[in-house]
């Protein structure tokens, strides 16, 4: 008679419990989640969850501001409408800079595809063409402000349109999505050099360094420049089309 084999199995990735207690198992476990994750992605994604709760509390603010001042609110088409031989234009300069921005998305995904692909100068050339969109748009920002502030008179404690708030919210709200914008044309001119330069090739020691032949500092970068392109949907959705 063949003796029975009373030795332990071994549970294989794929032997999970089914329902709710293997979901909890699975991700209880951090080697089983966040296996081959690197580190600097991981961290993003964390840090891109706290600036959504941000950017949500700004806009829910102002929402609340909205549908309760009793002061009229400025009507915003006209407000930022530009002339072109005469003719008031509404919201024409924030659809550009919205074309502008959502262009820019697409160029930053053929830099994180070809840097899947290691082609290092066509990763370097779009990275910088996608600064020179973010650059662009934060020019054109800057210059709504000035002509908010020295042709309409808004402050951000008051407005001769109309309801005071609406100067806070304007500055408060554009202006920390104009921050993120030049923060993230700052580090993608940095990157795009050192992808330029081969540093992700040889592995050269220094800041924003990867894993050799490994251009995963570039869709890092790439994850939050379409998170700032996705809060500016909501803005323009919210404050210019409200």
């Amino acid at each position: 008679m063949a003796p029975q084999d009373t030795s332990t199995a071994v549970a294989q990735p794929g032997d999970l419990k089914p329902g709710l207690t293997g979901l909890a198992e699975d991700w209880s476990s951090d080697q089983r989640t966040f296996k081959n994750v690197p580190w600097g992605k991981a961290m993003m994604w964390i840090f891109l969850l706290s600036d959504t709760f941000i950017f949500s509390c700004f806009l829910i603010s102002y929402m609340t501001v909205r549908m309760s001042t009793a002061v009229a609110w400025p009507p915003v088409s006209e407000v930022f409408s530009l002339s072109f031989g005469g003719e008031p234009i509404p919201l024409i300069l924030i659809a550009i800079m919205t074309f502008i921005l959502i262009t820019s998305s697409g160029t930053m995904v053929l830099a994180v595809n070809y840097g899947y692909r290691k082609d290092r100068k066509k990763t370097a050339l779009l990275l910088i063409i996608t600064a020179l969109f973010g650059a662009s748009f934060v020019g054109m920002q800057a210059f709504e402000w000035t002509k908010l502030i020295v042709e309409e008179g808004v402050r951000p404690w008051e407005n001769p349109m109309g309801a005071s708030q609406f100067g806070s919210a304007f500055f408060m709200i554009t202006g920390f999505h104009g921050f993120h914008v030049s923060v993230g044309v700052l580090f993608l001119v940095l990157i795009a050099r050192k992808v330029w330069r081969g540093d992700y090739d040889i592995e050269k020691k220094g800041f924003f360094t990867s894993r050799k032949g490994n251009y995963e500092i570039v869709e890092t970068m790439g994850l939050y420049w379409h998170f700032v392109d996705l809060v500016w949907v909501f803005i323009f959705a919210f404050f210019y089309l409200w």
